[in-house]
């Protein structure tokens, strides 16, 4: 240790001292950044307001387009937390809204052979839509969905809900910088993060099965069908279509978000990774591995042992990671990254023969020919920029549909390269 002994030397560090504090103070008076958050406040169910009878309404205007499913001819969008638009697609051209299911607190759905799994809050449904005007639960699972729906005197937390107030948080707050915090029992979330979408949050099937997007929660695949909650894997015996019976719960990891079925495989998407489950024996569903990624919501498409995975930013998962990962899952032990690739905002994905369809939410649809996997940004053969599209379903190589914020898009791919849309259903109609 070095003494200071001389009282010129002394004077000169207190001053230099004092001159560096005043220069800290100065630094903090003169900060002036602020972080802008919008308030939200936490939603309670009791189980008597939705555990009741589902019925099919009138057609209602579609506010806000969810996930959507493709049957028998028949387009059902989700209008989330309240239930399922029914378009009539016999002719694409001119699709037709013919009735609304009210199921509260609905955000997925899956069909088989005019069986319809729901989710409805916290249960899942299992409900006949021979007679589509007079739908009838014939078996309900109580809080499959319920990790993060705990239940207090309140009833079910089932989300939150903007309250329209906004504020300003100053550089000297210590919840400066945060992606969100809580605050007198609300929620405030940064408004970047809260204006991409506060989530109060396959491949084509044979026989009586519809099809579904790439955001999909539940999946059918033989006699099994298997949805996902926060954290776990849950697989039912569907022999019997009108009564599953659960087989067993398999804990993945938190914050799993969607479910694709290829070969024997599940692919769990979630906002840390990429997991694979062996369905080689489908009542119990085994880990097989697994590709880590940064934070981000990830929905995932496979197709020729290439798994597609998108990562973007602006949601809860907090990030600021917008690409497309392209995986060889060849090796199903040992998922191998091919290529990163820089997207604006990708959402969901579809593939069909040699070309992917990717949403990029606001800038729209783009097409890729997928040649070589090295060079798909260079492959770039179509991109549909006067839309919102949020989720793709290919249902064969002349006919794509897209859901977006703006409502559901129909385009005829024979060219890839020159999409023509069939017909467009907007939002409020």
């Amino acid at each position: 240790m070095k003494i200071i002994s001389n009282p010129k030397h002394f004077l000169a560090l207190a001053i230099l001292l004092l001159m560096g504090i005043s220069m800290t103070s100065c630094l903090k008076d003169s900060c002036s950044e602020t972080q802008r958050f919008i308030e939200f406040e936490p939603i309670y169910v009791q189980g008597e307001e939705f555990r009741v009878p589902v019925k099919t309404e009138p057609p209602r205007e579609m506010i806000e387009t969810g996930k959507f499913y493709f049957y028998n001819n028949n387009i059902l969008i989700n209008e989330k937390n309240k239930g399922i638009h029914v378009i009539d697609n016999t002719n694409p051209e001119s699709p037709q809204n013919i009735a609304f299911i009210n199921i509260p607190g609905n955000l997925d759905i899956a069909i088989r052979d005019n069986i319809l799994y729901a989710d409805n809050y916290v249960d899942l449904l299992t409900i006949d839509i021979n007679d589509i005007n007079n739908p009838t639960i014939v078996c309900r699972d109580e809080e499959v969905f319920s990790l993060y729906n705990f239940r207090s005197d309140l009833g079910y937390y089932v989300g939150l809900s903007e309250t329209g107030r906004t504020i300003e948080v100053e550089c000297g707050d210590p919840n400066f910088g945060s992606s969100n915090f809580q605050r007198n029992g609300f929620e405030l979330f940064d408004s970047n993060i809260a204006a991409g979408g506060v989530d109060v949050d396959n491949s084509t099937h044979s026989g009586g099965d519809g099809q579904g997007g790439s955001f999909a929660r539940f999946s059918l695949v033989g006699d099994y069908l298997y949805v996902i909650n926060q954290a776990e894997l849950i697989s039912y015996n569907i022999e019997t279509v009108t009564k599953p019976q659960k087989t067993n719960t398999t804990n993945v990891t938190w914050n799993i978000e969607t479910l694709f079925p290829y070969e024997n495989h599940l692919f769990i998407g979630s906002q840390n990774g990429l997991y694979i489950y062996s369905i080689s024996e489908p009542a119990t569903p085994e880990y097989t591995s697994e590709f880590r990624h940064a934070d981000a919501c990830d929905p995932v498409f496979v197709k020729d042992d290439i798994a597609y995975v998108t990562l973007r930013n602006g949601t809860f998962c907090q990030n600021f990671i917008n690409q497309l990962d392209v995986l060889d899952v060849s090796d199903i032990d040992n998922p191998r990254l091919i290529k990163s690739y820089d997207m604006d905002h990708p959402h969901g994905l579809s593939v069909r023969d040699n070309h992917l369809y990717l949403c990029e939410g606001e800038h729209g649809l783009k097409v890729f020919e997928l040649d070589d996997l090295e060079k798909i940004s260079d492959n770039r053969v179509e991109h549909v920029k006067d839309m919102d599209a949020y989720d793709a379903i290919s249902l064969s190589s002349e006919y794509l549909l897209i859901v977006g914020k703006g409502g559901l898009h129909q385009f005829n791919t024979t060219k890839p390269s020159d999409l023509k849309e069939m017909s467009f259903f907007p939002v409020g109609q």
